[in-house]
Order: C-alpha cells, then sequence, then structure tokens
C-alpha cells in the first residue's frame, strides 16, 4: 500500500512539472493582435515563425479598431497587425508603439456569393430584387467596410442598396454569413477564397481599385515588447521574403 501510494505521489508530482512546464512555454509565447481578415493568413506565419526560430505566437484577432481600443486600455499585446494605418498611426501617436508603423501588405477587396451569379455588373446586380442582403463590415472599425462602403458611394448606389446592408463587426463576422447564406452576396477580401477554396463553391470578382481607398495595412511594435527580443524577431519576420511569399499566397499585394 505505501508503494502504490508513493507511486501516486510521484506521478501526481510529474503531472504538476508537466502542467508548469507547459504553462510556463504559453507564457513566453508572444501576443500579437491581428485584423481579422488575417485569420488565414496568420495560421501560415506563425507555423512558419515556429519552424524557423522556435518562439510561439499567440495570435488574437478582430476589427482594427477593437483591437486598438483594447491595447490602449492597457491589452498586453506585443505587436499590432492592423487592416489599415489609421489605428497604428493613432497609437504610435499616442505613445503605445516604440516604433512608426510600417507597412507589410495591401489588401484586395472583392465582393462575392456562394451562389452561381454574375458578378461582372455587380451596381445593377445590387439594386435588383434578387438580392435582399448584402454584408459589409462596419465602416467605422473595420478597414475592409470601409472600402466596401467607399465602393458603393463610388458606384452611385449606397443609398439605394443601404436597406439591404448587413453590417458585420468584422471580416470574419462577414465570411460567415457570406458562408451559411444569411446574405446573397457580401464584399470581403480576397484571401477569404485561399480560406474557403475547398470547403465552399464561391463566385467573386475583384472590385475596381479604383473605387475605394488603398487597404495598407500596417504594423507596429508595441510598448509592451519594449525588453521583449522575440517580439522584435516577429516584427522583422513579417517584412522578411518568406513572409512576404506567404502574404503573397494569399492574395495579398506586398512590395
Amino acid at each position: 500500500m505505501k508503494k502504490l501510494f508513493k507511486r501516486f505521489k510521484i506521478n501526481c508530482l510529474l503531472l504538476v512539472g508537466l502542467f508548469l512546464l507547459h504553462t510556463g512555454t504559453e507564457a513566453q509565447n508572444l501576443k500579437v493582435a491581428i485584423a481579422a481578415n488575417l485569420q488565414p493568413v496568420m495560421k501560415v506565419l506563425q507555423k512558419d515563425f515556429k519552424q524557423k526560430t522556435g518562439i510561439g505566437v499567440d495570435a488574437i484577432s478582430g476589427p482594427s479598431g477593437n483591437l486598438a481600443t483594447q491595447i490602449q486600455n492597457g491589452a498586453p499585446f506585443d505587436v499590432f497587425l492592423s487592416a489599415d494605418t489609421k489605428f497604428p498611426v493613432n497609437l504610435y501617436k499616442s505613445g503605445y508603439a516604440l516604433k512608426a508603423p510600417v507597412l507589410y501588405a495591401e489588401g484586395v477587396l472583392i465582393i462575392c456569393s456562394t451562389k452561381k451569379i454574375d458578378l461582372k455588373n455587380w451596381p445593377e446586380l445590387l439594386t435588383s430584387n434578387k438580392v435582399e442582403k448584402i454584408a459589409i463590415g462596419n465602416p467605422s472599425i473595420a478597414p475592409y467596410g470601409k472600402a466596401a462602403e467607399q465602393a458603393l458611394k463610388k458606384a452611385g448606389i449606397y443609398d439605394q442598396v443601404k436597406p439591404k446592408i448587413v453590417l458585420g463587426e468584422s471580416i470574419t463576422q462577414v465570411n460567415t454569413y457570406i458562408t451559411t447564406g444569411t446574405v446573397q452576396i457580401g464584399f470581403t477580401t480576397l484571401a477569404f477564397t485561399n480560406e474557403v477554396k475547398n470547403k465552399f463553391p464561391l463566385t467573386y470578382a475583384l472590385v475596381d481599385p479604383n473605387t475605394y481607398s488603398s487597404i495598407q495595412q500596417a504594423m507596429v511594435l508595441l510598448k509592451h515588447a519594449e525588453h521583449n527580443a522575440n517580439a522584435e524577431k516577429f516584427y522583422q519576420y513579417i517584412l522578411s521574403a518568406p513572409a512576404k511569399k506567404i502574404f503573397k499566397a494569399f492574395g495579398y499585394h506586398v512590395q
């Protein structure tokens, strides 16, 4: 009985040790805030970065505006990859970032549907009775939503289709509306086509880039990472040739 108890005690200590080792490793992971549109590509970037450096990255996604607010309220993020330049610039000017924002990619806006429909003349289609609901991101916090709003206004149909618009708090929610059939059509990122190509049939068309402001996506190294060399490594990795190759494969424009 004593031997059994002793063995049980040893096993418990081993389990506790493994738990502490695991949580200690988790605690060392970088905390990176990413715009919702980056979720698919970030999975590949995380894996590649871990293989190259052994450093783990925890990516927390959401609308860029909401993430910026969280950072201002003390969220312990090390790096912020936004879907625009405005929010990173504001953080830098307010003293929340160690360096001025740098561009890491440029997004591409598309209009898409899970239905087999002709999207060549999408302004006419959206104003017709064939489309009842249109998903776009919330323009105040989601840069791709702002771009979609601009494209609709440039086409001269915004006021006409406004009653049909369903706002998503992030591009992820817009994509959910599209794939679940909640809406017939949605405005999203070209990277979405890569994400669902083996899951959902998708019809899409590029939105003329002259109809919306360039979706320049910027990154900042945050003050929380002031003494974190691993955060600097990840920051530099995002600007590296291997990372740019991954971004390009997902439909982003890179320099």
